[in-house]
């Protein structure tokens, strides 16, 4: 390994003989590091020399460390780089030997990766996390790799009790994990919230409260009909009388159709007018004496209005 450093092909020939020098310190200590079982100490010491001069052959220490830390997933991938990676033609033979490794290696490791299956009962808008890390959304129900040892699964939604599951997860493991999350209930006692209303806003509508709306909107619309009525029969009873000058014994000139439509269209509205307006004010009327007391102002009165062309209620609520 260390005699790669000083033959490397060509494209580490950039680099600066101190740096050089550096590295092959830092993988002597990372070697003897590993030999003696200090895995974190190993993994520091291989991973800068390969951040100065990049090589397989200190890359695949940096992978050793990382099994040893049982980081295997992380370790699996430095594999899979060393191998994606290969090297040059005209390289140092270490350089190969540490590719030929670097396979046999991550062939025994791959079994020994741990599985687990997410799935998640409840909202579908859900953030799940192993060990505080965030799993997406794409990777629930489907096997996913995760370092053995201890770890905790947590899932959160909007409106939802939290669902957290401990496991220990031995190295090989194929284990499902099914997180349900139960909407939040309020707490007990809990009383609903206030209703806020502007200072001059009156009563707050309630059974009682709407009642007297409706009744005071019915009554409304039965003024307005009265006086529709009214009017159209005033002018119903003007035409009328001008087509009976016009008409003498009921027979009219054809020329006069117009006039006798028009005639006959304000009767329609005048009568249309009186039925809406009586069933509006008699239904306000009921409304209005027939809401609950505590809803009821003192000295509510109606009183029909008919005058000249108009027609309508007037009251005090």
């Amino acid at each position: 390994m260390l005699l790669a450093l000083t033959c490397a092909p060509a494209a580490l020939a950039q680099v600066s003989d101190a740096d050089r020098a550096t590295a092959r310190s830092l993988a002597v200590e990372g070697q003897e590091a590993l030999e003696q079982k200090d895995f974190t100490a190993a993994l520091d010491r291989f991973s800068r020399a390969d951040a100065i001069i990049h090589a397989p052959t200190l890359l695949l220490g940096v992978a050793r460390a990382q099994v040893g830390l049982g980081r295997l997933i992380a370790a699996h991938e430095s594999y899979s780089r060393i191998l994606r990676e290969g090297a040059p033609e005209g390289s140092p033979e270490p350089f190969f030997e540490a590719i030929a490794a670097a396979q046999r290696e991550l062939d025994a490791l791959a079994p020994r990766i741990p599985q687990v299956l997410l799935t998640v009962r409840g909202p579908d808008a859900v953030d799940v996390t192993i060990d505080g890390e965030p799993v997406p959304r794409a990777a629930l129900g489907v096997r996913r790799p995760v370092d053995p040892g201890e770890h905790t699964v947590r899932a959160t939604a909007a409106g939802f009790a939290a669902a957290e599951v401990k496991l220990t997860l031995a190295e090989g493991a194929r284990e499902t994990v099914t997180l349900e999350l139960a909407p939040l209930a309020p707490p007990p006692g809990a009383s609903p919230p206030p209703i806020t209303r502007a200072p001059d806003a009156g009563p707050v509508a309630s059974g009682g409260g709407a009642r007297t709306a409706l009744g005071i909107a019915a009554l409304g619309l039965g003024g307005v009909g009265l006086a529709a009525g009214a009017v159209g029969g005033v002018l119903a009873i003007g035409k009328h009388g001008d087509l009976s000058e016009r008409c003498p014994g009921n027979r009219c000139d054809p020329s006069l159709q117009g006039e006798i439509d028009s005639y006959h269209a304000m009767g329609t509205l005048s009568t249309i007018g009186f039925v809406v307006g009586a069933v509006g004010v008699g239904a306000g009327a009921v409304l209005l004496l027939t809401a609950p007391r505590s809803q009821r102002r003192t000295g509510i009165w109606i009183t029909p209005v008919i005058g000249l062309g108009s027609a309508g209620a007037k009251g005090s609520f």
